[in-house]
């Protein structure tokens, strides 16, 4: 071992590190505790703009490429050109194709000729009968990620870069954050037992390279960078689709709402978020629903230690 390694890993045992509480009441709490987020690098998200993806998987391919995940059971789903159906433990990009098709009974009565092939105005003027959506799905990176909280283990943590990662050999495979994610986005694997998910290809981040998806992506639907960026790149592109006539088109997971917190994976959309299998309004358990949990559970230990007290002041023992 050199000199410089051994001094490296002195600092490191000699660094400043939380003590453990001592005492059965504070030893209770300990569980529960969640260190602070690292503040070495700046937030980073995505941004995946569905307007110029094409389904090509490419980032399905680069993902499990470089995460050397397995090949899962690829079929055609008899709905889309779907082979892949869903996120799992093995599958952390998905590539949705939402078809868009009414059904077609003949030719309308009085129905208008097409236009010749060299009048662009009447082509762009056509009526838009039928379309498709895509979306390259994977992990939100929530910025108050449920999953997080709901570890027990401690093994779900944010990183210098604001991704949630999981730590799989600290995993105990309870499911609780399957459970907690509003986005179906983890799975527990039937190979090890443990939950994965994207990872934000923190390996390449630390150095300095893309995520495996982001530089894969052949029209730059996926982007990848500082979050304050990619917050202002979107925005910018939002309002450049909404010009050429998408008055539908919106941003996801840009800003927080009562229910959520933003997302550090933002997407460009063109029609509402239930027609790409989104919530529209994704709820945190913690946000909405505990809180007047606790709140409960403290009032009804308020009235049971102000009963024992009365009591023990009456003789009532």
């Amino acid at each position: 071992m050199t000199r410089d390694v051994q001094d490296a890993v002195t600092a490191l045992s000699q660094g400043e590190r939380p003590e453990p509480p001592r005492g059965p009441i504070a030893g209770l709490f300990y569980g529960f505790a969640r260190g602070a987020r690292p503040v070495d690098e700046p937030a980073c998200a995505f941004f995946t703009d569905t307007s110029i993806c094409i389904g090509c998987k490419a980032c399905e391919v680069a993902c499990k490429q470089w995460n050397q995940l397995p090949v899962d059971d690829v079929r055609w789903s008899g709905d889309s050109y779907d082979n892949t159906f869903e996120l799992s433990a093995t599958s952390w990009r998905h590539v949705k194709f939402i078809e868009d098709f009414p059904a077609i009974a003949g030719p309308a009565a009085g129905a208008l000729p097409a236009p010749a092939l060299d009048d662009i105005e009447a082509i762009l003027a056509e009526p838009r009968t039928a379309r498709w959506l895509m979306l390259s799905d994977q992990c939100k990176h929530c910025d108050d990620a449920p999953c997080h909280d709901a570890c027990p283990s401690g093994a779900i943590v944010y990183t210098e870069y604001e991704g949630v990662f999981i730590q799989s050999d600290i995993c105990v495979g309870c499911s609780s954050c399957v459970a907690a994610c509003p986005f179906g986005v983890i799975t527990r694997s039937e190979i090890d037992g443990h939950a994965h998910k994207c990872t934000m290809c923190l390996d390449r981040l630390r150095d300095g390279l893309p995520p495996a998806c982001a530089q894969a992506c052949p029209t730059g639907s996926i982007a990848f960078g500082e979050h304050r960026e990619m917050k202002e790149q979107a925005r910018e592109r939002l309002l450049a689709v909404r010009e050429r006539g998408y008055d539908g088109a919106r941003l996801y997971g840009d800003e927080p709402s009562s229910a959520y917190t933003e997302l550090h994976n933002m997407y460009l959309l063109l029609d509402e978020p239930q027609a790409y299998g989104l919530p529209e309004q994704p709820v945190s358990p913690r946000l909405v629903r505990l809180t007047g949990d606790y709140l409960r559970a403290g009032a009804v230990l308020a009235v049971a230690v102000a009963v024992v007290v009365v009591l023990l002041l009456t003789g009532g023992f």
